[in-house]
């Protein structure tokens, strides 16, 4: 028997049904009960009177524990007051599996004990939405770049050296061949990628060991970078912002009972249309001391930083033109001013911060090979990366999205940690 799903009720107004699921929650007023049952696709309020059931199916009605697995069958109805927009006139309940105490209720937990009970936290009504969120951004992400003639390609988890230095890296034993790295970022992989196919983008987890606490950070994260063959700066920053508009404006079209379930504003999403202010970091030191920050030209910018500036606007911000000493090696100097990387960060609005960080690469051998040095980096580790300079080097250009804050940010959300199902932070790794 095909199993049908709360979302596609509309097709069965009139009709008796069967569905299966979860108790989400019920109560009782005289001679009905109310079951809410959950099916991962939505919500059914479903409506058992005294009168018209077996004083069997009545009386389990009443004894249904939170989260027991169930059968029902009943008259579909349209209900605009009812969760989802339909009610089920129950004729008949079953119980598939019971469950009793379940640790979760409507009082309100501590967020140690809501993660130490993540696998169960997950089937709240927001977890769920903020899942379905994600799962939404995820396909803008693949619909986008395939629909514009990307290839994805997939980099490598472990990576025999670090795209931006070694202190933040997670370090194994390779079997005869010395030390391992847990990727921080597919990027190198992404430039060979384009410079045989054009246009690529990869899309996985990557894994950072910095020692942070903030709400803005993960162990292990997931990130999309594409990489463009002869694109400049410019091009880089045409291409964020188009991304950035197709994701938010796609979860707008399409997810709006999830957002409303998370009850986030969606007039702020709804300015996030092309063109992103643009300012340079010049512009961007100006606005932090403008705004009472004791801020000195050449620090990258932090947390604070972010939120002050992009409160300046009403959509994300592009900052770009960073100090070179704050940005990666393999980031092309400014022909204009060898003191700049061509760089370029977006800021996401209502303190969020950075979701974007991207650059024009360097593409001159020399140049790179003194970059290099320069981060006191091995050489022979990146004798390959620098084959690309070698044979056919073209200007070319890419960034990467860090899908954890894009979500946390369209979602509203106070803490990363909500973003991905098993967040990974520095204490904790259950479950």
């Amino acid at each position: 028997m095909q199993n049908i799903n709360i979302k596609d009720l509309s097709e069965y107004v009139g009709q008796q049904i069967t569905l299966k699921g979860w108790v989400y929650n019920k109560r009782a007023s005289g001679k009905i009960k109310f079951v809410v049952l959950r099916d991962g696709t939505g919500y059914l309020q479903c409506v058992y009177f005294k009168g018209n059931v077996s004083p069997e199916v009545f009386e389990l009605a009443d004894k249904l524990g939170q989260e027991s697995s169930i059968e029902v069958t009943g008259m579909i109805k349209d209900e605009k007051r009812a969760p989802g927009g339909f009610e089920m006139d129950g004729t008949d309940l079953k119980i598939i599996s019971e469950s009793h105490d379940y640790p979760i209720t409507p009082k309100d937990h501590g967020i140690e004990f809501l993660m130490d009970n993540r696998h169960l936290w997950l089937r709240s009504s927001k977890q769920v939405a903020i899942l379905r969120i994600r799962h939404r951004i995820i396909k803008a992400i693949r619909d986008f770049f395939d629909g514009k003639g990307f290839i994805l390609m997939d980099a490598p988890i472990l990576t025999p050296s670090a795209v931006e230095g070694t202190s933040t890296l997670f370090e194994t034993e390779y079997f005869d061949l010395g030390k391992a790295y847990l990727t921080q970022s597919g990027q190198l992989y992404a430039e060979a990628g384009a410079m045989a196919l054009g246009k690529v983008y990869t899309f996985g987890p990557t894994f950072r060991a910095e020692k942070s606490k903030t709400r803005r950070h993960l162990t292990e994260f997931w990130m999309v970078e594409p990489e463009v063959a002869f694109a400049d700066l410019n091009d880089n920053m045409d291409l964020a912002e188009e991304f950035l508009e197709f994701i938010v404006q796609s979860v707008i079209k399409d997810m709006a009972d999830e957002l409303k379930i998370l009850e986030r504003n969606t007039e702020l999403l709804k300015n996030v249309k092309r063109p992103l202010p643009r300012i340079s970091y010049d512009e961007a030191v100006e606005i932090l001391k403008k705004n009472g920050i004791d801020f000195q030209w050449g620090n990258d910018l932090g947390g604070t930083d972010e939120t002050v500036i992009s409160n300046q606007f009403d959509r994300p911000v592009m900052v770009h033109r960073y100090p070179s000493e704050v940005k990666a090696f393999y980031m092309k100097r400014d022909p204009q001013n060898e003191k700049l990387a061509l760089a370029v960060d977006v800021l996401a609005p209502e303190g969020y911060g950075e979701i974007i960080g991207g650059s024009q690469r360097e593409d001159n051998l020399d140049f790179l090979l003194e970059r290099i040095k320069e981060h006191n980096l091995p050489i022979e580790a990146f004798e390959w990366y620098l084959d690309l300079r070698k044979y056919g080097s073209v200007p070319h250009s890419g960034f990467g999205l860090g899908l954890e804050r894009t979500v946390s940010w369209i979602c509203g959300l106070d803490h990363l940690r909500e973003a991905i199902p098993f967040p990974r932070l520095i204490y904790r790794k259950t479950p």
